[in-house]
């Protein structure tokens, strides 16, 4: 396939065809896939109690390229069959568009979902990728990833919700 696991895009996320890259590195790995987990983050309609008209993501593309493989190198840890692939959206999104997607495959169905649930929330913590909301009236910057990737409380945080 040859399909990026880890990616920074302008264009579309396609999800079937993370899945399909995602599935392959693992086939080809000689590990069977009986399982693949995904989550799709997409642009709310309403966000602070005011309706969202539109949003744009910025990152710094090549250490969030780097962020996500640490993730998935992560998750690899705790959970050693589980493969993840990563894609963000930046730019000019619309109510409704895919924002995120993140993909994690692993022969069993328990490890596929902890670790898909574990990748967003340490994107969260620690990708360096930020939300400007704009609304009717006005706009606000969200406050983008805040942890050091090397704190451990916040590793353990994102771990405890990936399995509660």
């Amino acid at each position: 396939m040859g399909e990026a696991l880890f990616t920074v895009t302008q264009d579309p996320i396609d999800l079937v065809r993370l899945v399909a890259s995602v599935t392959h590195e693992l086939d080809d790995s000689s590990r069977s896939v009986g399982a693949a987990a995904s989550f799709l983050g997409v642009v709310r309609g309403h966000n602070l109690g005011k309706r969202v008209v539109h949003l744009e993501y910025e990152a710094y593309a090549p250490l969030a390229v780097k962020v996500f493989s640490r993730i998935a190198e992560e998750a690899r840890v705790r959970w050693p069959e589980v493969r993840v692939a990563v894609q963000h959206r930046v730019g000019t999104l619309q109510v409704g568009d895919p924002s995120v997607a993140i993909v994690a495959v692993s022969p069993h169905r328990a490890e596929a979902f902890a670790a898909c649930r574990y990748a967003i929330e340490r994107v969260k913590q620690i990708a360096p990728i930020w939300k400007h909301e704009f609304f009717e009236g006005g706009d606000v910057w969200i406050e983008g990833a805040t942890a050091d990737p090397d704190d451990e409380t916040a590793r353990e945080t994102a771990y405890r919700r990936a399995c509660s």
